[in-house]
């Protein structure tokens, strides 16, 4: 598989809080792959530096590089709404706009300066779709968003970052809030989604990281203990450490 995003000798500070060291990465594209680790270990932290939403958190400071087809995300020159339109994100509660469902898909192309309600409505019927919801509400697409159960409003989130047409979904636990049933949803629509996008998931489900990626990256403390394929990780870790976590004896 081709690598898509390029990470090299990361580090991040929280203010004097050294939360992620020396990480480096590639994660390939058009693979579903997953962070897992204890709490607190930097796996969301990672993830969050792809689409530059650490930026938000004052007193943060990055040293090393992020590269996402070849272009280092960090520079200056890089515009951070263009990078957050290629690269979405769906976190852990659902959280839809005060809206209906229909704006809550067009809300993204309608930013990005779509306003032909022939070329919304078709953007928001292929990410229902995409998102495997479209038969669910597409008799309802002006009822509030706020009407729709746990799972169906994660994956009208889903639908929503799909809307922009990113290259790559990160999904923050994003089912971790949901029952047995609709967290099976997200899955199956995951695998779906990877023959299309680059996904990475963080999850504390190391069973949910064994079904559905196909990479694995287990973190402690901040760095990369250990990253191959789901399989080899689970059935044969290398690291003492990996063995401890994946069989119940910390985290």
């Amino acid at each position: 598989m081709e690598a898509l995003i390029n990470i090299n000798k990361l580090n991040l500070f929280y203010g004097a809080f050294h939360a992620l060291k020396d990480v480096s990465l590639t994660i390939p594209e058009k693979a579903i792959t997953a962070f897992i680790g204890p709490s607190g270990c930097g796996k969301s932290t990672l993830l969050r530096t792809l689409n530059r939403m650490n930026d938000m958190i004052p007193g943060t400071r990055i040293e090393g590089g992020i590269a996402i087809g070849g272009t280092e995300i960090y520079s200056n020159e890089v515009d951070v709404e263009t990078l957050r339109k290629k690269v979405g994100m769906v976190f852990q509660q659902p959280n839809p706009f005060p809206k209906s469902i229909y704006d809550n898909v067009a809300y993204g192309p309608r930013l990005h300066g779509i306003t032909s309600k022939r070329e919304l409505d078709e953007i928001v019927e292929t990410s229902l779709k995409s998102a495997v919801l479209w038969e669910e509400v597409k008799d309802h697409l002006k009822r509030s968003a706020f009407g729709l159960s746990g799972g169906q409003q994660q994956r009208l989130c889903i639908a929503r970052a799909l809307a922009v047409n990113p290259n790559i979904l990160l999904m923050d636990e994003a089912t971790s809030a949901l029952d047995p049933i609709s967290t099976l949803k997200i899955e199956e629509l995951a695998q779906e989604l990877k023959d299309k996008y680059t996904i990475v998931m963080v999850t504390h489900n190391m069973h949910q990281a064994a079904r559905v990626s196909n990479q694995t990256v287990f973190f402690l403390n901040g760095e990369v203990i250990e990253y191959s394929d789901t399989e080899k990780l689970f059935s044969n870790p290398t690291d003492q450490r990996t063995e401890d976590y994946i069989s119940g004896r910390f985290g």
